[in-house]
């Protein structure tokens, strides 16, 4: 089996085009790899997504600990012949400015070898020193190779031999620069995968090229590792609850890996477009209302009165609901398009959404419920994360919220028996009973909403 994780000193080196050009490469081989994202990203999952046809999963050692990250990872690279994880930021940069959950402690947790990605722009035997500098500075480094990314075919000529003589690690290759297969960005990092048109194209583009110019064998050579037994499956449970599930270009940022945990409680997942459809599934139990992009769809969100009109009658009425940043503010008074102007929204909270100019409480928290509520018990903690350009006017008090290492807290969020409504994300696959009490509500309601119909 081969396995790898793709790093980098810092972001921007271009690990995402490395790794789906891998990706891609490797499938062609027969390999039937499958792929990972450190870190809480939602965005280069779906790059992976795009190019394998699968699913790829996220691997954060905030969000979850160690024990329940190698289970996860055993899970989902179970049945592949590769398995890339593509890193976060710069190799060593985790939390609060120490290692804890960066792509290192990720790579050392589960003993995954590195192939380390350098972008060469104006250095030459300095990038041999810079290397040398990532290799001592924790140990074991778990660097196993270098390839050089937005290079030239002249300078990899020179650098290659330089780097080998230098950090006696193996060059493995480079891709140079190619304009027609580049991934555009926005505020929250690379576009979307859906909304490349010819990303398939692109992909496909950076594969020929990586088949010409990495030593592919070699690569393989280098990363092979023993098949891993594959975990018990989880205890089979079903028929608890059906929970409707907001997937469509507003609301698409979701864990695969939480979605999951829904299903091994039990739950039955329906998807459903806020913008496309006009009614919630029939007889749901449940409702899930993720992240995304709402606010650039915020005005054919509005005009869809009857969607508005049923996820406000059903939440009102009590179904079981759960809704993250995008999803949250969607659950508001209005939310700002872009432009400005305010667009109603559900109006089951009374917050206003509005546009920043700047990220609002980025990064990683750990949320402390302040009473009993639908997915928590007073005092209870979990881990979260927050990405997002737009706010709210009334974001809630129901749990404090405090960043690692600073102390910063602040109060967030809305929460009742039947209701999560905040910025923050969860991570059900690393409370997975956060997941069993919402699919335990769901059945419950849709057993009572069956009992009042017969």
């Amino acid at each position: 089996m081969v396995e790898l994780m793709t790093g980098a000193m810092a972001s921007g080196s271009g690990k995402t085009a490395v790794t789906c050009a891998l990706l891609a490469a490797l499938a062609r081989r027969g390999l039937s790899p499958c792929a990972f994202k450190c870190g809480p990203d939602y965005i280069d999952p779906m790059f992976h997504r795009s190019v394998l046809g699968v699913e790829s999963h996220n691997l954060d050692l905030f969000l979850c600990g160690e024990e329940r990250l190698r289970a996860l990872y055993a899970r989902y690279a179970a049945g592949h012949g590769a398995a890339v994880c593509e890193g976060v930021m710069g190799f060593y940069d985790g939390v609060g400015g120490t290692d804890r959950a960066s792509a290192w402690q990720v790579a050392r947790t589960l003993g995954l070898p590195v192939l380390l990605v350098l972008r060469p722009k104006g250095a030459s035997l300095t990038l041999a020193a810079q290397v040398q500098g990532m290799l001592r500075f924790r140990q074991p480094s778990q660097i196993a190779g270098l390839f050089l990314n937005d290079c030239s075919p002249g300078l990899y000529r020179s650098l290659a031999p330089l780097l080998e003589r230098e950090t006696g690690l193996p060059v493995l290759g480079y891709l140079p620069h190619r304009a027609e297969a580049a991934f555009e960005s926005r505020h929250l990092g690379l576009l979307t995968a859906g909304e490349i048109a010819d990303l398939a194209q692109r992909i496909g583009i950076l594969a020929d090229q990586l088949e010409q110019t990495a030593d592919l064998e070699g690569l393989t050579a280098l990363f092979a590792r023993p098949w891993r037994e594959a975990p018990p499956p989880p205890p089979a449970v079903s028929g608890k609850a059906r929970i409707a599930v907001a997937r469509d270009e507003a609301f698409c940022f979701v864990y695969e890996e939480t979605l999951d945990a829904l299903r091994d409680a039990g739950a039955e997942l329906v998807e459903f477009s806020p913008l496309k459809d006009r009614e919630l599934p029939e007889e749901t139990g449940g409702l899930y209302l993720p992240g995304g992009y709402p606010e650039l769809h915020a005005e054919t969100l509005a005009a869809s009165d009857s969607m508005r009109r049923a996820v406000r009658a059903a939440v009102e009425a009590g179904l079981p609901t759960v809704a993250e940043c995008g999803g949250f503010l969607y659950l508001g008074q209005s939310l700002a398009a872009p432009g400005g102007r305010p667009c109603p929204m559900a109006g089951v909270l009374p917050g206003r959404g509005f546009p920043q100019e700047r990220l609002v409480r980025f990064g990683y928290a750990t949320l402390t419920a302040k009473g009993d509520s639908l997915l928590f018990r007073k005092g209870e903690q979990a881990p979260v994360h927050e990405f997002h350009y737009w706010d709210s006017t009334d974001n809630g008090d129901a749990f404090a919220a405090e960043k690692p290492m600073t102390g910063r807290s602040w109060a967030c969020g809305f929460a009742t028996p039947s209701l999560y409504a905040a910025f923050p994300h969860l991570y059900f696959a690393g409370k997975p009973e956060l997941a069993a009490r919402f699919v335990q509500a769901a059945a419950r309601y849709q057993q009572g909403q069956r009992g009042r119909k017969g």
